[in-house]
């Protein structure tokens, strides 16, 4: 039996026979993932703006605080490197490897918090991980502004990134799993959104304490660093618990009530609660890997998992070796296109941040309309076609005589802006919802360790190369990210998988099928009546 045929003997089953029909329909005719979901979905009496709606935005509010303090440190590096008081107390310089070992500790503490994260999140909660993740990125915060030396500086990176990588884990998980299915791409999308509601203000802070004249031009910026841990700190025992992982761990009746407030609105005779509580019990183990906090083979060892455990990889790498890891050393990139002035610099700095927030904003709304896999395809496409712009511009530049034309550097800005806000379009959303939808609940804490660990080894490879290839090769660099992005596409195109209109649950079964690609594409035809009623009529 299937799980969708299983699904069908849940509480639901009734409702479902009612809506198929062989009777010509009357209506209008869609094609959908899931005819249940989307019944369900029509019929839900949850408000955007009912009181539960707002709940859930709150909650979602302080998931979206763990990923500002992520998102504050990729301007945060750029903006301190060119600071006269900052290059006077370390002595960096604004590439080379010194800059590679601050940038990379940072990553270091991602990759070694990873396992960890994954054993708080299975046994305590996602709440526990986000406010222990916090009081490690105050710590970080504490050591890195009393450093004297660049050794104290790079443990507290090292710190800052094991607290974020706490934090960063479970929130995403969160989200996703606090969200009812059809604000699912919305609302996590929206909470990666947050990294730019770190990352702008930090751009904004060193532009403007370059002005100060002493250490503090440098020791304000990371002070702000714990403005999002705070927030978290105070709020996160205010929110509820995941449903989710109440199921799993054995308390169904506090996970029912959760669906009854937030995604039924109250009503207990809730399709939608109806739908989602049997998925729960069908898909969520209570006795499951997520119970053995040393066991990683539940990733690996069946054919299912195998290809779950690809769609995290294959989003670990591309979100973070694009190109967009060229973010790190803006004021470097800067300084290549002709811009010397450090006040202009970082003021292209948050230029560049508020063209990443729009993207990503954009991303994030359209999400849940958008096919996943058809916006990584032709999204990454689009990604290598700018950078090669890009590329080619500063070839131009490097090959013509002096006086360099300002058109041809212009230029060259003009493509590494729209190419970022075509990377941030597509995948900044997508980076916390692909995992969390190719995860079952079991396992998306281990699976979200793997995500970290992959992330962190490439933002390594990107924060330890980039500024000394960017010193030894200047623009060929990111022709590199040209072929790659090429090839990235390529295997969206194989081996991605659509997650788009289906419930978590229901991606088991997709995930089973010999072809989870094909599986994942499949639709159902449904008719939507005047009175709004749907019936299913049969798969497309």
């Amino acid at each position: 039996m299937s799980f969708r045929d299983d699904i069908k003997a849940g509480p639901e089953a009734d409702h479902a026979e009612n809506i198929k029909s062989d009777d010509p329909p009357e209506g209008t005719t869609k094609g959908v993932h899931n005819a249940l979901l989307y019944e369900a979905v029509q019929e839900s009496q949850l408000g955007r703006w009912s009181p539960s709606a707002i709940r859930i935005y709150f909650a979602i509010f302080v998931a979206f605080c763990c990923a500002v303090a992520n998102g504050y440190d990729s301007s945060l590096l750029a903006g301190m490197l060119p600071m006269e008081y900052f290059q006077n107390a370390f002595h960096t310089g604004t590439s080379g490897p010194k800059v590679s070992l601050i940038a990379c500790l940072y990553t270091v503490g991602h990759i070694v918090g990873s396992p960890i994260g994954a054993v708080i999140s299975d046994k305590y909660g996602r709440r526990w991980t986000m406010f222990c993740g916090c009081w490690i990125v105050i710590l970080g915060m504490v050591i890195v502004v009393a450093s004297k030396s660049l050794a104290a500086f790079a443990v507290g990176r090292f710190v800052l990134g094991l607290g974020i990588t706490l934090s960063t884990l479970a929130a995403p998980a969160y989200a996703m799993e606090i969200s009812p299915p059809h604000w699912r791409g919305r609302a996590t999308g929206l909470y990666n959104c947050g990294w730019f509601g770190g990352s702008i203000p930090a751009a904004a802070v060193t532009f403007g304490c370059n002005y100060i004249k002493n250490d503090y031009s440098w020791r304000i910026p990371l002070i702000l660093q714990a403005c999002g841990a705070m927030v978290v700190i105070c709020s996160v025992f205010f929110i509820p618990e995941s449903p989710r992982f109440l199921m799993a761990n054995g308390k169904e009746q506090e996970a029912l009530d959760f669906l009854v407030k937030y995604h039924g609105g109250g009503d207990r005779n809730s399709k939608l609660v109806a739908l989602e509580y049997a998925e729960f019990k069908e898909g969520i183990s209570q006795t499951g890997s997520d119970k053995r906090w040393w066991d990683y083979r539940c990733l690996v060892k069946t054919r299912n998992a195998r290809w779950r455990s690809a769609q995290v990889i294959m989003m670990g790498v591309a979100g973070q070796y694009s190109g967009n890891g060229l973010a790190y050393f803006n004021t470097v990139i800067y300084q290549k296109l002709g811009i010397k002035a450090v006040t202009e610099q970082l003021g292209y700095n948050l230029l560049y941040a508020f063209i990443s927030a729009l993207g990503a904003l954009c991303g994030a709304i359209l999400s849940d309309r958008m096919p996943r896999r058809k916006v990584l395809v032709f999204g990454t496409l689009a990604c290598a076609g700018w950078l090669a712009i890009n590329a080619g511009l500063q070839s131009a530049m490097a090959t013509h005589a002096e006086p360099v034309p300002p058109a041809l550097s212009k230029g060259a800005l003009a493509a590494y802006l729209l190419f970022n806000f075509n990377f941030m379009f597509c995948y900044t959303p997508l980076q916390a919802v692909i995992p969390a939808e190719a995860l079952e609940t079991t396992i998306r804490a281990k699976g979200f360790a793997l995500l970290n660990i992959t992330t962190g080894a490439m933002g390594f490879l990107n924060q330890f190369c980039g500024p000394i290839a960017l010193g030894n090769i200047g623009y060929q660099y990111v022709y590199v990210f040209v072929a790659w992005d090429v090839v990235e596409a390529g295997l969206w195109y194989c081996f991605g998988v659509e997650g788009q209109g289906r419930t978590l649950e229901e991606l088991e079964w997709v995930y089973d099928q010999p072809n989870p690609v094909k599986a994942s594409l499949s639709k159902q035809r449904v008719v939507v009546g005047p009175e709004g009623g749907v019936r299913a009529m049969d798969d497309i």
